[in-house]
């Protein structure tokens, strides 16, 4: 695989809502890229035909993996209320189950020649509360358990403020623990304004979910996630903060709304859009 460029195009794969690496291999031909964030395929998130063989199959279709990604098994995200209960690390009677869930896709990821693995890590608790001692204690364990596989994991922003995240990320002082950004669920969650986070964020910021929303109108309900461009993260301006800030890291569209084909449509829409903004930057043009 030739060397990425800065800032290089790429899609989620669980957004394309494929079953298999051919067709996934495909769909990218008809996007026109070669660059995907590539679901672990945990059985409730995004599961392959391929089953143990998808890492050989991954490797072997000639696309550019930039990470993989991974869901645990029943996390519900019917509204943020079942998701703060049910996401990532945030149950501390599911913790070490998910634990030897992460050891598996530790394991996958490196299958796939990989150094990067994104997950949502569950809401942070308030600093100060009886649970955030054990919540950073049970990450600093999964950062040891990513270690012996140079792995870096990626926390997915949204459930929280970057200022949470910063203060989280500062307290577990692990350096194979980054951020995983991802501007609407900022909206979708109702929780930061994006561009102010990536300023907060900057220097942990590893990987990007290019995903566009509108901010809720009803406390405690989800936002809504809209095509890139029709929301309210300003993706012109949220390019150039990543810019500004020294990100160099691709950008994959995610996109979680609609049929296959609606967000196809969505999908090639986003990336044309990024690139205009891409080639509006200074030094990359």
């Amino acid at each position: 695989m030739t060397p990425r460029e800065p800032l290089a195009l790429g899609v989620c794969s669980w957004s394309l809502q494929v079953r298999s690496i051919p067709e996934l291999k495909g769909f990218l031909d008809r996007l026109g890229i070669q660059r995907v964030q590539i679901a672990c395929g945990d059985p409730h998130h995004a599961d392959w035909i391929e089953g143990d063989r998808m890492p050989e199959a991954a490797r072997s279709a000639g696309f550019d993996m930039t990470g993989a990604m991974l869901g645990f098994p029943g996390e519900d995200y019917t509204t943020p209320q079942t998701i703060a209960r049910t996401g990532g690390f945030g149950d501390p009677a599911l913790r070490e189950e998910r634990l030897q869930r992460l050891q598996w896709a530790l394991e996958r990821t490196q299958a796939l020649g990989l150094t990067d693995l994104m997950f949502h890590g569950g809401f942070i608790p308030e600093p100060g509360s009886p649970d955030y001692t054990p919540f950073l204690q049970t990450l600093q364990r999964a950062s040891k358990l990513a270690e012996p596989f140079g792995i870096t994991l990626a926390l997915e922003t949204g459930q929280e403020t970057s200022t949470r995240l910063r203060r989280f990320l500062d307290d577990l002082a692990c350096a194979n623990v980054k951020v995983n950004f991802d501007p609407a669920n900022m909206l979708l969650y109702d929780m930061d304004e994006p561009l102010a986070a990536v300023e907060r964020l900057g220097k942990d910021i590893r990987s990007v979910h290019v995903k566009d929303a509108r901010r809720t109108q009803v406390k405690g309900a989800w936002g809504q996630e809209v095509p890139l461009g029709q929301g309210e993260v300003n993706i012109p301006a949220f390019v150039n903060a990543l810019h500004r800030i020294g990100y160099r890291g691709p950008l994959c569209v995610e996109r979680e709304v609609g049929t296959q084909d609606e967000r196809f449509r969505d999908i090639g829409q986003g990336l044309q859009l990024l690139k205009e903004c891409v080639a509006q930057l200074p030094g990359l043009s």
